[in-house]
Formats: C-alpha cells, structure tokens, sequence
C-alpha cells in the first residue's frame, strides 16, 4: 500500500505527463500545417459553412489521432519494442504524405482546367438596324443540365479523400508518451494520455481551420476566385512537400 508520500508523487508524474502531452499535442499540430491548411483552402474554394468545415476537420482530426492509439495499444499488448512502432509509423507517415502531394496535385490540375472551362468570353451580336452590342457568358454557368456535374462530384469526394490521408496519417509523438503509462503498467494512465493528446489536437485542428478559411475570407481574390479550387490545390501540395522536406 502507498504512503501519502507515494501518492502525491505519483499524482504529480501523472500530471506533469499530461501536461506535457497536452503541450505536444498542441505544438505538432500547430507546426504541422497540413493538420488545418486544406481544410480551410477547401472550405473557401467549396464555400463550405463554418459547421461543415467544423465536422469534417474534427472527423478527420478523430481518425489522425485513433490511428495511432490503436497501433500504440496493439503494440503495447503485443509487446513491440518502441523502434518497431516508430518505424511504421514512418512508413505510415511516408505513404500519406505522398498520397497528400499526390492529392493536391490532381485537384490542382482539376482546379485548373475547371477555371480555364470557366474563363468569360464575348459574343458580338449586329442586329439589322445596324446596332452593334457584346455580352459575356460562361459557358459552364449558361448551359447547366440536371446531371451530376464534375463539380458536385468533387464535392462528395475531395472531404472522403483527406479522411483516408488522415487516418494514414501518423501522430508520431503520441506513442512515445503512451510508453511512460505503459511502462509503469498503467492503463488508466494510457486511457489518459491518449484523451488528453487527442482532445488538444482536435482543438487546435479546428482552430487552425477555423482562422485560415476567416483570413482567406478577409483576402481580395474576387478576380481569382474561378481559380479556388486551383489555388487550393497548390496550397494541399505545399503542405505534402513540406511534410516531405521538413519532416513536420
């Protein structure tokens, strides 16, 4: 039986081992920007409402964060040293940040020749009494039909798309903080950390997401705004480069 002593100890390691997750948790998803930077470039390019981006941020902030738990716990159970699970989380790692480049590049060529199939154009009109005038139109906006467009297409998809990127998607830091509980046989401790590094990552995710798509909001790009889902592209490509170079 622990004395008061012990017990204090032991319920300030545990503290101090949340905190610091809680601060991990925080900081990996601030530096990484692929954790919050596509959500909002979609939102603004699919003008989604702020509960849409919401819900998909967090759903997919849910997968990121279980993916790991799940294979820090198998791991735990199983035995497998931390090296081992480090290693295919880089695989992990590795698969989705190449299916995120790959991703931003296709929706970025997507983006692009939906912009240039939208670009204005003139038609100049002579009437028989000699008068002379020219209207603009976009052809994908004048001749719409009842079918399912390629747009509405990519709109039940693109948010599918980062779910699976997402749940490939590693939490690299989480499972070495689950190996501290773990080690002391703690599952009351593993339950905990596991809380509290996921719910701080949701949180921030959505803050993220939420303060990108109101600063792209507050940008003048009314004259690029047929580019959107283009720019968007290219910004979901950034991040998959920036995970590749910077390892974030």
């Amino acid at each position: 039986m622990m004395s008061g002593e012990e017990k204090t100890a032991m319920s300030a390691s545990v503290f101090l081992l949340l905190l610091t997750a809680a601060g991990v948790a925080a900081a990996h998803t601030i530096l990484g920007v692929d954790h919050y930077l596509p959500f909002a470039a979609m939102a603004r390019a699919f003008r989604w409402s702020r509960s849409k981006l919401l819900v998909i941020t967090l759903l997919c902030g849910v997968g990121h964060v279980l993916s790991s738990a799940l294979l820090g716990l198998v791991g735990i159970a199983l035995g497998i040293t931390l090296a081992s699970l480090r290693s295919i989380e880089s695989t992990r790692g590795q698969i989705a940040a190449w299916g995120l480049l790959a991703f931003g590049l296709v929706y970025f060529a997507w983006g692009m020749r939906r912009a240039l199939r939208h670009r204005p154009h003139q038609h100049v009109h002579v009437h028989q009494n000699g008068t002379v005038h020219a209207h603009t139109h976009v052809h994908q906006h004048d001749h719409l039909h009842v079918h399912a467009t390629p747009g509405q297409a990519a709109r039940s998809v693109t948010p599918w798309m980062l779910f699976t990127l997402f749940l490939l998607g590693p939490c690299e830091p989480l499972i070495p903080l689950l190996m501290v509980p773990a080690a002391a046989k703690s599952w009351l401790g593993v339950g905990l950390v596991t809380l509290v590094f996921g719910v701080v990552t949701l949180i921030t995710m959505a803050a993220g997401a939420l303060a990108c798509a109101s600063g792209m909001q507050l940008l003048p790009v009314q004259t690029l705004e047929r580019y959107s889902h283009a720019l968007a592209g290219a910004l979901i490509t950034m991040c998959g480069v920036a995970i590749q170079v910077f390892h974030i």
